[in-house]
């Protein structure tokens, strides 16, 4: 959510904005916000001057009184009275004011960085640098399920049966593998000095319209019926939210944690022969990384946290790429953003495996997270990022390692994950 000073001061650089993410749609609801801004402050004033009315004749009431000027008393009481009439009808139109003004404000894109690539949608993505020589073998690399199929790792037609589409079992070896990635993930997050953190599995809609955009809500989120409560689609959404109204200790910044957790997720709008298989699914896991830090330091963290990401595919021999989202692809509230694909054999071609973003100040300013500073309290830069999500990262694991025969390598760091097996064999 962007500061209505803004809006106030500066309208032309919102309007860039969206033009920039091709949301010239929004451009009437900036007028409409500095309409209603100008409304609320004129209103706010006029009660503000009324009150401060209120309290002088107040005072001068219990003067009046008290030097028996009863007649003074009952006129300035009269005064009163219809300040305190108009006073309330000012009132009741003011709340509803400010809330319409924050609903609108809800809607307006963060500012994009200066350096992000304008383009529409993914497709004018811009490709940052690969890292990690992609290989297809000599064989024919099978479909992931048909892999998993054969080491007897997955179930599918039982989870439709008790699930639907969209779920999965996983069952040994492939299931210790799911299993050991995660727990790989972890430690090697904890080496980098982030603090591990299970968080909570549902969040109320407070936090989901803290760190969210309505439509991505909307596509993402499954509501528990009767209850303010949302199974998290990612643990970014609770990890974030763990700091909500809070003024933070500029000692103890940055805060640095790394999360695992279960993921639910709608999925709307999955299709095509990717989406089968365990690439789009509504039950998933992750081990996810989250930057709250002063803004004059994101920039330095979102590098960071991308760059782990790909440091943590290349020890499990997997090539990757980095792409630097344009402007049309970012999320509302993402002012910079950049997707690790990686190399898939089987297609001779990259895919997303994982996301990092920095939304500056836009989940903090919805949250209220602030820095306690030396003249004033500033609001915090927020970041993201997903180190690894199996069953995808699954995908790209077994396609760079599985050999001819369906047995698929270990590499050495994540073996002490396997029982120190060097292989899964068929």
């Amino acid at each position: 959510m962007l500061d209505i000073k803004l809006f106030r001061d500066n309208p032309d650089i919102i309007r860039e904005n969206l033009t920039k993410k091709f949301q010239d749609h929004k451009q009437e609801s900036v007028d409409k916000i500095i309409q209603l801004d100008n409304e609320y402050r004129e209103l706010k004033t006029r009660a503000d001057d009324l009150r401060g009315q209120r309290n002088r004749l107040s005072k001068q009431i219990g003067q009046l009184m008290g030097q028996k000027k009863l007649d003074e008393a009952s006129q300035v009481k009269q005064e009163v009275q219809e300040i305190a009439t108009e006073l309330n009808e000012l009132e009741e139109r003011e709340n509803p004011l400010y809330q319409e003004i924050q609903g609108l404000l809800m809607t307006i894109p963060n500012l994009i960085d200066a350096s992000v690539p304008i383009g529409k949608d993914d497709s004018e993505n811009v490709e940052v640098y690969r890292v990690g020589e992609p290989v297809i073998p000599d064989f024919e690399v099978p479909y992931h399920v048909d892999i998993m199929e054969k080491l007897n790792g997955i179930d599918l037609d039982s989870a439709r049966k008790t699930s639907g589409n969209g779920f999965y079992y996983l069952m040994g070896d492939v299931a210790r593998l799911h299993s050991g990635i995660l727990s790989y993930a972890r430690d090697f997050m904890i080496d980098k000095g982030f603090t591990y953190v299970i968080p909570p599995y549902m969040i109320r809609s407070q936090v989901v319209e803290g760190v969210m955009s309505f439509e991505e809500m909307e596509n993402m989120m499954y509501k528990i019926e009767g209850e303010d409560l949302y199974l998290i689609g990612t643990s970014e959404h609770s990890m974030i939210g763990k700091y909500m109204d809070t003024i933070l200790d500029p000692a103890q910044m940055p805060q640095k944690l790394t999360s695992y957790s279960p993921c639910f997720r709608k999925e709307v709008g999955a299709h095509g022969i990717e989406e089968r298989g365990v690439y789009r699914i509504h039950q998933f896991e992750k081990q996810e990384m989250i930057v709250v830090c002063d803004p004059s330091e994101s920039k330095q963290w979102f590098e960071f946290m991308y760059e782990a990401s790909v440091e943590f595919f290349r020890t499990l021999d997997v090539p990757v790429r980095v792409l630097e989202c344009c402007s049309g692809d970012l999320a509302d509230l993402k002012a910079k953003s950049v997707d690790v694909e990686a190399f898939s054999p089987r297609q001779n071609k990259y895919f997303e495996v994982g996301s990092c973003s920095n939304l500056t100040d836009a989940q903090s300013r919805r949250l209220k997270i602030r820095i306690d500073g030396d003249k004033e309290k500033v609001y915090a830069h927020t970041l993201n990022n997903t180190l690894v999500a199996p069953p995808r990262m699954l995908i790209a694991f077994l396609e760079n390692n599985v050999n001819a025969d369906g047995s698929v390598n270990i590499p050495e760091a994540l073996r002490p994950y396997m029982g120190f097996k060097e292989k899964i064999e068929v």
